[in-house]
């Protein structure tokens, strides 16, 4: 055999260094799970699940708040378009996602930055978003979403003449499956509606033009109760004395908007609580558009009674696409 010749049976170095390093892995790997901890006592077990379940939370709070929610809807104002029980996955990405709003399960509210979207609400959007409190607040007592429909926007006129809706002037359809109640007697709520004192109820509403950053609302002794609550849930402070308005104490006699708003209508026309009683929803607090109904129920029905809970399921609403 010369001297450069190998014999048959030797191993390159390369397979020894291979070998070296699964031995070294096995061993080591052989170490870790010797090492590894597990939990030894109650309060260890009960740690590692609050640490599973807090983390699952945190990831449900950041999808819910970035992409995709899932809405209940509560009530029949919208019906039919929408039903008390349908289950709605909801884009939140659309209009603009954000930080997560509120705690799951507890729905306490948290402090969220919103991002921009990819547009804002259009007139004709159903829209989901957070309830900007009752008329004759300055903000709810608790964080809660609503769903309507965007039936205008910021720079918009509307008005209600016998129940038709006219924006700018011109008649607008009633949605696909929107519906009245020829039952319904006629309203006669002028004290309920908003804003305060101009006599708008829920069949003759307006005209009113829906207010936008930057518009001008003139404001006197005679007219400042109708926006006391509009100014006051922007921030600012309203007040008169024997002259005339005082606004952050300052008088004046007009306030300059500094948000801008839409106006939002069950499709229920005859059976909704909306814009026409609580006033504008501002934009920043329009939080997405339903996608689909991937559950359905009727809502009226315990749990309890479980049976007929499972009988009421509504398959024919399962993904049923929302417009």
């Amino acid at each position: 055999m010369s001297k450069n010749q190998k014999p048959q049976d030797s191993v390159p170095n390369s397979e020894i260094k291979d070998q070296n390093a699964i031995q070294k892995f096995i061993a080591w790997n052989k170490k870790r799970k010797a090492n590894k901890k597990e939990p030894e006592t109650f309060g260890e077990s009960v740690l590692s699940w609050v640490k599973t379940i807090v983390g699952a939370i945190i990831v449900v709070m950041i999808i819910n708040g970035l992409a995709i929610a899932s809405f209940v809807v509560p009530t029949g104002s919208m019906e039919d378009t929408v039903m008390p029980g349908d289950f709605l996955f909801v884009n939140k990405f659309v209009y603009g996602p954000s930080t997560p709003q509120v705690i799951p399960f507890v729905n306490i509210p948290l402090p969220f930055y919103r991002f921009p979207g990819i547009k804002d609400p259009e007139k004709g959007d159903v829209i989901v978003f957070i309830y900007p409190g009752d008329r004759d607040e300055v903000e709810d007592q608790d964080f809660q979403y609503y769903l309507k429909r965007c039936i205008a926007v910021g720079g918009d006129t509307i008005a209600v003449r016998d129940n038709i809706v006219y924006i700018n002037g011109e008649k607008q359809q009633m949605p696909e499956y929107a519906k009245t109640d020829p039952s319904s007697p006629r309203s006669y709520d002028k004290w309920q509606t908003f804003p305060p004192g101009m006599n708008f109820t829920r069949d003759n509403y307006g005209p009113i033009v829906v207010p936008k950053e930057g518009d001008t609302i003139r404001i006197s002794k005679n007219n400042w109760k109708f926006w006391e609550y509009f100014i006051k849930k922007e921030g600012h402070e309203i007040t008169t004395d024997n002259v005339g308005v005082i606004i952050d104490g300052k008088p004046t006699d007009h306030y300059v908007v500094k948000r801008d708003y839409v106006f939002g209508m069950g499709d229920n026309r005859y059976h909704s609580a909306d814009s026409r009683y609580w006033g504008f929803i501002p934009e920043e607090n329009v939080v997405g558009t339903p996608i689909l109904v991937y559950w359905s129920w009727d809502p009226n029905i315990a749990i309890s009674n479980f049976f007929d809970k499972i009988s009421s399921i509504r398959w024919s609403r399962i993904t049923k696409l929302i417009d």
